[in-house]
């Protein structure tokens, strides 16, 4: 069995210098991805955990995880939020059971140890013993020392009423993990107005987490799978759009302005999936309404690796969380949310486009089916590789959509860490 910290066995050989036929074993390989959890979830990077907005109150907590790891992000009564890890320092079991709620402290039902919700050790049933017949039986050792043992507790980052966090307390700042060009997308979305949620999707997929930082940082895609981009110009090859990395390539921005729908031109020509006939009743589906914050753009499609997407989709806001479990499936957490000033009218407006995403949405049906399939080819020939050559085998921002220049760039991030 291979260790995570050793680099790739001989006989795994990435075809050429590049990264633009990435291997169908990059998606299987089970010691790759036990190397993929240490070194991309556990240590050296930030993964979001979720809105300030989800627990407002004192008490307040979700549970989620990093990687594989089950975490509580819950706030004190300070008003700092915490994530600490959900396992227990007694005997190692998951405490937290809930997916949200409201403690006065955390406790173990098992031996009913109980923790401050900053996760340190405050009491410790029998600590001192039992006095029975005039002596006392039991009790931890002398030297015990409640302070050190703690929940293991993750830094902690805090931007625009987003929380990630990080088991690597030696970690970049937040600031600098992102990079000036990803962060100014991030802080156009979250701009310090006070969000609002406004509900949940969570799906599981059968594919490899990969597959869906791929599927957003693949601008080819969109205006030939989805019929309601093509079809609606909400996302084509012929709108006005630009390609954003850091200066690593493993986060991305997708920045497009909506063009002319239900138009045939040589864009459309041959697409299966355009439907020049096809009406909606509901025009506040698919229509805009000019938000001051957009500065522009009718869609942002933000990855930051390796744990999350911020998705604007003209007035559709939301953040999907990737959680892996295992080579061939993770779980996709969609978190849709709007800002506590919108009117009603504009709340009612995101959640009928928010019908677009999702498990079931018009839109994002389309593309858990076909990381399904995907992956199932990976299996089926673990020798061969994937080709990400259009546009070329480089990696730089582009002004336009006919590329695969971000997931070019994801892989050569990628293999920096992984070969190492």
């Amino acid at each position: 069995m291979q260790h995570p910290g050793e680099a790739f066995p001989l006989e795994q050989k990435w075809e050429g210098d590049g990264s633009s036929r990435i291997p169908f074993w990059a998606y299987t390989d089970k010691a790759l991805y036990r190397r993929e959890l240490e070194r991309f979830f556990y240590r050296g990077h930030w993964n979001y955990v979720g809105l300030e907005a989800e627990i407002p109150n004192h008490g307040d907590f979700k549970r989620t995880v990093v990687g594989e790891r089950s975490v509580v992000m819950i706030r004190d009564a300070d008003g700092e939020i915490n994530v600490v890890e959900n396992v227990c320092a007694h005997r190692g079991m998951q405490f937290c059971r809930e997916r949200s709620g409201n403690r006065k402290e955390l406790v173990c039902p098992y031996h009913q140890w109980n923790y401050k919700l900053n996760g340190d050790l405050q009491g410790v049933p029998f600590r001192r013993g039992v006095k029975q017949d005039g002596k006392v039986n039991g009790g931890m050792p002398g030297d015990f020392k409640v302070e050190e043992n703690g929940l293991t507790k993750l830094k902690v980052a805090r931007r625009g009423g987003v929380v990630f966090a990080s088991f690597d307390h030696d970690v970049d700042s937040l600031e600098d993990f992102l990079g000036p060009q990803i962060l100014a997308y991030f802080d156009r979305l979250f701009n310090g107005r006070r969000l609002k949620i406004l509900g949940y999707n969570r799906q599981r997929i059968p594919g490899n987490w990969k597959l869906m930082q791929e599927n957003i940082k693949d601008p080819y895609h969109p205006g030939l799978l989805h019929t309601w981009f093509v079809t609606y110009g909400l996302w084509r090859a012929d709108n006005k759009s630009q390609l954003r990395m850091d200066d690593k390539f493993r986060h991305a921005a997708m920045i497009s302005t909506r063009g002319t729908g239900g138009v045939k031109n040589e864009v459309t020509a041959g697409v299966s999936s355009f439907k020049e006939s096809m009406q909606v009743h509901d025009k506040r589906l698919l229509d805009i309404v000019q938000e001051d914050w957009w500065n522009g753009p009718t869609a942002v499609m933000m990855t930051v690796f390796p744990s999350v997407i911020f998705q604007q989709q003209v007035n559709s806001v939301s953040t999907r969380h990737i959680q892996p479990n295992g080579t061939g499936s993770f779980d996709f957490v969609w978190t849709h949310f709007g800002f506590e000033d919108d009117s009603e009218e504009m709340t009612e407006r995101r959640l009928i486009q928010a019908n677009l995403f999702g498990p079931a949405g018009f839109v994002s049906a389309d593309d858990g089916e076909v990381i399904e399939f995907s992956q199932c080819g990976f299996e089926q020939k673990p020798a061969h590789r994937t080709l990400a050559e259009l546009d070329g085998r480089d990696c730089r921002d582009t002004e336009h959509m006919v590329t695969e220049t971000l997931i070019r760039g994801m892989y050569d991030y990628w293999r920096k860490v992984m070969e190492v």
